[in-house]
C-alpha cells in the first residue's frame, strides 16, 4: 500500500471511529434524557439499584430508608382528600388535601425527581399538622396520579405552583400560605418566586433544591456518572426543547429569587451527594429578599429533617413566627 492509500485508509477508519463516538454519544445521552424526565423512564432503572445508585449518588441507608416507609404508610393512611385541578396547558394534576383542626397558614408541598407525596412528606406530615398548617400535597406532573408524559425540572411544574394557589385561595380565602419543596420540588418552588404570587404568600422553604435543570445534569453527568457534559449537554438541551419547548438553561432558581422580594427558606444537608450543597449556597446569594439557611452536617440528600428535626423544626417555627403577618409587596 502507497503511503497516499494508507493516509486515506487512516482517514477512513478515523472518520468511522468519529462516527461511531457520536452515535453512542447522541444514543447515551437520549436515554438519559429518558431516565430524566419521562414519565416511563423510571422503568429503565428501577429494577437496577445500582444504576439509581450512580444517578444520585447516594449510598442507601436502610434506617432511613425503613422510615421513609414507614412515615409513608402513616401519611397514605391519614384522612386527606384527593383534589384534582387542571394545569395551564390543560394537563390534569391531582393533591391531596390535608387539613388542620386550628389552621393558622397553609401549605402547598411539591415532592422530588420519580417520588412521591407520601414518600416525601411522610417524615414531616405530623409535625406540619401539629403546627397548624393545612397541607396541599401535590402531585408532579408526570408523576404518580396527575397527568403528562414528562417532567421538566421545575420550568414547567413552576407554574403549576400558581395553578395550586388559586385552588388554595378559592377555599381559604387570603389566608396565610407557604410554598415548600425538596428536591426537584425545592427547585419547582423556588423557580416560582418571580411568578407574581399572591400577597398572602408568605414564604418559600426549599429543602436541597437544585440550580437549574442544565446544572442538575451537568453535575450529575460529571460527578457521578463520570461522563463529559459538553457535547452532551448540548443534545440534552436540544432534547429539552423538542421535548419541551424550553431549553435546559432557559430558567433557573437564580433568576427567579433575584427578581422576588418573597421571604425564602433555605435548608441543605451538608453531605449531599445528589444536589451538591453549593447550590443552596448560590440560591442564598441570589435572594433579594429575606432569606433564612439551615445547613445540616452529615446529611446526604433528602435526609435533614430525619438526621435534625429539632433544629429543622425550630427553624420552620422561626420562619412562620416571623413571616406570618409578612408583608411581602
Amino acid at each position: 500500500m502507497d503511503r497516499k492509500s494508507h493516509a486515506l485508509h487512516l482517514f477512513i477508519l478515523l472518520t468511522a471511529a468519529l462516527g461511531a463516538g457520536a452515535f453512542f454519544s447522541y444514543a447515551l445521552t437520549k436515554r438519559l434524557f429518558g431516565i430524566a424526565l419521562e414519565r416511563n423512564g423510571a422503568k429503565k432503572i428501577e429494577n437496577i439499584p445500582i444504576v439509581r445508585e450512580m444517578v444520585s449518588g447516594i449510598l442507601p441507608q436502610k434506617e432511613f430508608l425503613c422510615a421513609l416507609r414507614k412515615g409513608e404508610k402513616q401519611l397514605r393512611s391519614l384522612p386527606t382528600q384527593k383534589i384534582e385541578i387542571k394545569g395551564a396547558d390543560g394537563i390534569p394534576l391531582v393533591g391531596h388535601w390535608y387539613p388542620a383542626k386550628n389552621p393558622a397558614r397553609t401549605i402547598i408541598a411539591m415532592h422530588g425527581w420519580r417520588s412521591s407525596w407520601a414518600r416525601d412528606f411522610g417524615l414531616i406530615a405530623s409535625f406540619w399538622h401539629k403546627a397548624g398548617c393545612n397541607v396541599l400535597f401535590a402531585e408532579q406532573r408526570g408523576q404518580g396520579e396527575s397527568g403528562g408524559e414528562h417532567m421538566s425540572f421545575g420550568l414547567i411544574e413552576r407554574q403549576d405552583c400558581l395553578c395550586w394557589i388559586q385552588w388554595v385561595n378559592q377555599r381559604m380565602g387570603k389566608f396565610p400560605l407557604y410554598l415548600a419543596g425538596i428536591s426537584m420540588g425545592a427547585a419547582t418552588v423556588l423557580m416560582a418566586a418571580d411568578l407574581g404570587l399572591p400577597c398572602n404568600v408568605k414564604g418559600i422553604i426549599a429543602d436541597c433544591g437544585f440550580t437549574s435543570p442544565h446544572a442538575i445534569w451537568k453535575h450529575v453527568s460529571e460527578k457521578n456518572l463520570h461522563l463529559s457534559y459538553r457535547l452532551r449537554g448540548q443534545l440534552a438541551d436540544h432534547f429539552c426543547k423538542k421535548t419541551l419547548q424550553v431549553g435546559a438553561n432557559d430558567f433557573s432558581t437564580l433568576d427567579a429569587l433575584c427578581q422576588s422580594t418573597i421571604p425564602i427558606l433555605l435548608i441543605h444537608g451538608k453531605e449531599d451527594h445528589f444536589v451538591p450543597v453549593e447550590m443552596t449556597y448560590e440560591n442564598y446569594k441570589a435572594c433579594a429578599g429575606p432569606k433564612r439557611m439551615l445547613i445540616i452536617p452529615h446529611a446526604d440528600h433528602g435526609m435533614s429533617y430525619y438526621s435534625a428535626p429539632d433544629a429543622y423544626q425550630k427553624e420552620l417555627l422561626n420562619f412562620f413566627a416571623t413571616f406570618d403577618h409578612y408583608k411581602t409587596y
